[in-house]
């Protein structure tokens, strides 16, 4: 299985990283240590989270070398524009204690608002500085994608998107694909509720594995980049051991009766 993606800038991206939404400061200090010692070198934060503190402490503490770990934050909807997400992009380095981060993320689009293309237009200027390595944007649909490229010329290295079995996102991987954007996954796991669906169940059995190592592969294994999320140690580190199985056309054919539209976070039309 790939550990890594490319990267339409040249640059590389671990195929699964450790997600700390909803993780207090403490609490993300304690899991990103268990995940960085677990084997994960991809950790996704975000300024809206609250937890760059703890985030940067664990990096900063480990035995790793800085490059050796890919750190992920996002600009909030509120600091969009180019002035408040310069801002705010200093904040996050001085949370995280970090000289520049892997990759830097457009929240929302919170079309609503109309800044998300000045806001992307910061972020390339960001990337050109160094201080950004990579930058990309999350949450956007191909209405949005389709408009920061046609004014600004330039592609977002990676679209952050909701995507399980319920929601497979079809139309945004195929533009995704057109256009050289890695998607990458976030609630692969349907905030839980995926765990008991009982076609997952059969699957996981079937390979003596748990749902969440299923959904987990099964992203990847389609080219997604994952970000699974627990604060307990032993789920942490089953769910980056994905290596020992490989889902077959027929699981691949099963998981995908269960598409239905059903999202568990917002709508991007909704937030603003």
């Amino acid at each position: 299985m790939a550990t890594s993606f490319p990267l339409r800038d040249g640059r590389t991206i671990p195929a699964v990283g450790f997600g700390v939404y909803k993780v207090d400061d403490a609490e993300a200090e304690t899991a990103v240590a268990t995940a960085l010692d677990a084997g994960y070198r991809h950790v996704d934060t975000a300024e809206m989270y609250g937890n760059e503190v703890g985030v940067g402490k664990a990096i900063r503490a480990s035995w790793l070398d800085r490059d050796d770990v890919f750190v992920t934050t996002k600009v909030w909807n509120d600091h969009q524009g180019r002035d408040a997400t310069l801002r705010a992009f200093d904040a996050s380095l001085e949370r995280l204690g970090l000289d520049a981060v892997d990759l830097y993320l457009i929240h929302w689009p919170a079309a609503v608002n109309d800044r998300y293309v000045q806001t992307w237009r910061t972020l390339v200027e960001l990337r050109e500085q160094g201080r950004a390595r990579s930058v990309g944007v999350s949450n956007f649909q191909v209405p949005h994608l389709q408009r920061v490229i046609d004014e600004t010329g330039e592609v977002p290295a990676v679209n952050q998107v909701e995507r399980h079995p319920w929601l497979p996102q079809h139309e945004l991987m195929a533009f995704h694909e057109q256009h050289g954007i890695v998607t990458e996954a976030w609630s692969p796991l349907g905030r839980g509720r995926l765990v008991d669906e009982p076609v997952l169940t059969r699957v996981a059995d079937a390979h003596g594995v748990s749902v969440a190592q299923v959904l987990v592969r099964w992203n990847v294994q389609q080219g997604v980049v994952v970000l699974p999320k627990s604060v307990t140690p032993s789920r942490i580190r089953s769910n980056l051991d994905v290596d020992g199985f490989t889902l077959t056309d027929a699981d691949l054919a099963a998981i995908a009766t269960l598409e239905s539209g059903q999202r568990t976070g917002s709508h991007p039309d909704s937030v603003s």
